[in-house]
């Protein structure tokens, strides 16, 4: 072997694992951008599929089909754009004017991927010889892409070998020969069996081994088996159900809309729990006349269970003042100021951010709702925020979002442990504003898409015994449906996605004495 040794474990030469060769930088981190590498930006058609103007000639093979071009577009604006990509898929589709079955396929390899992100990283990196983060962040996507068809779609190998390596010749040219490597290796065996080979054993290691199969961070691993009281069994089954793609539910809203009407009208079905949703079975709800003309608005099952039982918790005394301290987007605001209709009461929205106090009145429009764009701590200085005056008060905290990680997969890569002090602090700051709030008598919702204890019980807790007003909890389950599985112990409601079908979210009920 003449020339420099490589290092051990490095299989492919530098031409050949989506590197320059000579040591130079990687292609992708250079301070440039090409052409429609941009969030929400269409590729090139160079890039794509070679001429395509009028007149010219269409390569006899194209680059990369449209859907696979669609899912790399989505998952490389999450990774190198902090995106979201339930923000910037659908303007991909729309752009490249993607429908049926050709759209279903671009949002499965998108999410699939996303959700799959940790164990097709340790696969990749052990196919590769070298660490997935020192691949040229193109060709990684791209490999990541090929990867999750390879291990968790029925396309076949070759085609899934092939479409890859058409699209990293688009995205990373010089590195086709270390795809087709590396792709060929991931699928030499299945996913089970790389899980074997790579996950540490159950028996020594149940957090290190539950977060490689079903790919998820340890430390959300570890908090879900926390707040499941242990139980690792449940605990997989839960992390399974995050890798599932869920459900689109909608909201009825009371008064509106029927819900049975309405499943009829959009061809899908009344929720499980919820008198107010409807699951869809699939499409872009975005289209649908319902939601165009306020009569229903898209919400998870849970989310309308948790701001229902506010509406329905029993109160004595006047019940006009409604209070929602964390409004924004507006979902939970849509359905409470829609049943305050019905009741001759007013909600008032509090939002902090100037664009979402926007969102949550075109939420709210032609409901008796006032908006305010202010911070929701400011009760007691702000006039139109006075203490003791509200008699429902609906806490929506902003928290780490790990109970909607089926539906906002990239969440589970971003966020870390160290994003809880900042946000459990300002969790407390509002409950306390809240409690100052509503008046005697009147009652207070805290609420979390998260059952992370900390932000939950140790939230609750903390925040009533340091706020100085005296309050009592309320038994959260008489105030969700007759015969709902699953609610615990009391006094407060924990929901969960392999229990109920619902985002995690939780619910503590508290009365002010």
């Amino acid at each position: 072997m003449t020339g420099p040794e490589r290092p051990a474990g490095d299989r492919f030469p530098a031409e050949r694992r989506g590197e320059r060769p000579g040591g130079g930088r990687p292609t992708g981190e250079r301070g440039e951008r090409p052409a429609g590498d941009r969030r929400g930006e269409r590729p090139t058609q160079g890039r794509w599929g070679g001429d395509r103007r009028e007149g010219g000639r269409r390569p006899a093979r194209p680059a990369v089909d449209l859907p696979r071009q669609i899912a790399y577009e989505a998952v490389a604006a999450v990774h190198r754009d902090d995106a979201y990509a339930n923000l910037v898929l659908p303007s991909l589709l729309r752009d490249a004017g993607l429908t049926g079955r050709d759209a279903a396929f671009a949002t499965e390899l998108t999410y699939g991927t996303l959700r799959h992100l940790g164990t097709l990283d340790a696969i990749l990196t052990d196919a590769a010889g070298r660490d997935v983060q020192r691949i040229d962040p193109p060709v990684r996507d791209a490999l990541r892409i090929g990867a999750y068809q390879l291990l968790h779609t029925r396309v076949p190998a070759h085609a899934a070998v092939s479409s890859t390596v058409d699209l990293v010749r688009a995205v990373g040219p010089g590195a086709t020969g270390f795809a087709n490597a590396v792709l060929r290796e991931v699928a030499g065996r299945d996913s089970d069996a790389w899980v074997a080979k790579l996950a540490p054993p159950m028996e020594s290691d149940p957090v290190g081994h539950l977060a490689l199969a079903y790919s998820h961070p340890q430390w959300i691993v570890r908090a879900f088996a926390e707040a499941l009281g242990g139980d690792l069994g449940e605990t997989a089954r839960l992390l399974i159900e995050d890798n599932e793609r869920p459900p689109v539910h909608l909201c009825a809203r009371p008064g509106l809309a029927d819900p049975v009407a309405l499943a009829d009208e959009v061809g899908g079905a009344p929720g499980a729990f919820s008198p107010y949703a409807v699951y869809l079975s699939g499409g872009a709800p975005g289209d649908l006349p319902a939601l165009a003309e306020g009569r229903a608005h898209v919400q998870d099952e849970g989310s309308q269970l948790v701001a229902n039982a506010l509406a329905v918790a029993p109160l004595d005394g006047p019940d006009g003042r409604w209070l929602d301290l964390c409004a924004g987007p507006g979902g939970k605001s849509g359905l409470l100021g829609a049943l305050a209709a019905q009741r001759d009461a007013r909600l008032t929205a509090v939002e902090v951010a100037e664009h979402r106090a926007r969102l949550v009145a075109q939420a709210t429009r032609g409901l008796p709702v006032t908006v305010l764009n202010t911070d929701g701590r400011t009760v007691g200085a702000d006039p139109k925020l006075p203490e003791a005056h509200f008699d429902r008060v609906l806490v929506d905290a902003p928290c780490t979002g790990l109970g909607s990680l089926r539906r906002r997969p990239e969440s589970r890569w971003r966020r870390e442990p160290s994003d809880l002090p900042p946000l459990t602090r300002l969790q407390r700051e509002l409950l306390t504003a809240a409690l100052r709030a509503v008046r005697p008598g009147g009652l207070v919702a805290y609420v979390t898409c998260s059952p992370h204890t900390v932000e939950t019980h140790v939230t609750v807790t903390e925040a009533a015994r340091r706020s100085g007003v005296p309050v009592d909890f309320v038994d959260a389950r008489p105030l969700l449906p007759v015969g709902m599985p699953g609610l615990g112990d009391g006094p407060t409601v924990q929901l969960w996605p392999h229990r109920h079908g619902t985002d995690a979210m939780f619910l503590a009920m508290l009365r002010r004495t």
